[in-house]
């Protein structure tokens, strides 16, 4: 995780850097629109935060393991492709809930498809902005033809999980 927040990092200043180069206005500019953004979005995190953990905990014993652990197999990926799928909120509700569900004993490949199905189908996305911006017969067809595909990452998860030992310890 240090890593790939240094990655960041380091993207973030080298794209500093190249907006100094193109002038002090420029490099202004996006400290002010970076500011701003971070400005918008902390109040979010600090609030969607804390609200996964506590959702997170609030999963009772046992329940993660029996409908989505490791031995769920293929109906425990289709659980979790839909229950994605339906889940609403942006990656700072999505990501500490799943870490919440593989610390309650779910599956590394069912979560796999929990996330899939979060961000590949959208239910959310597609009922509050899909339909009104590009209509409904194309929303049907975009969530027709990608149904599955939440459903084959967690089938291919299961088949990979031989080669990435610990991928459900964080």
């Amino acid at each position: 995780m240090i890593w790939g927040i240094g990655a960041i990092w380091l993207a973030a200043v080298l794209a500093l850097a190249l907006c100094l180069r193109r002038g002090t206005g420029t490099g202004r500019r996006a400290l002010a629109d970076a500011g701003g953004s971070l400005l918008r979005v902390a109040p979010v995190m600090m609030l969607a935060l804390p609200m996964a953990a506590f959702m997170a905990e609030l999963i009772p014993d046992g329940w993660a393991r029996a409908w989505l652990g490791p031995a769920s197999g293929a109906s425990g990926i289709l659980i979790a492709a839909l229950a994605g799928s339906a889940l609403p909120g942006g990656p700072f509700v999505a990501f500490p809930l799943v870490l919440g569900f593989l610390k309650s004993g779910a599956g590394p490949a069912q979560m796999v498809a929990l996330i899939s199905g979060w961000a590949v189908l959208g239910l959310h996305r597609a009922v509050t902005w899909e339909i009104a911006i590009l209509g409904s017969r194309f929303v049907w067809l975009r969530l027709s033809a990608s149904f599955a595909l939440p459903v084959l990452a967690g089938l291919a998860a299961q088949a990979m999980l031989p080669f990435f030992p610990g991928a459900a310890l964080r």
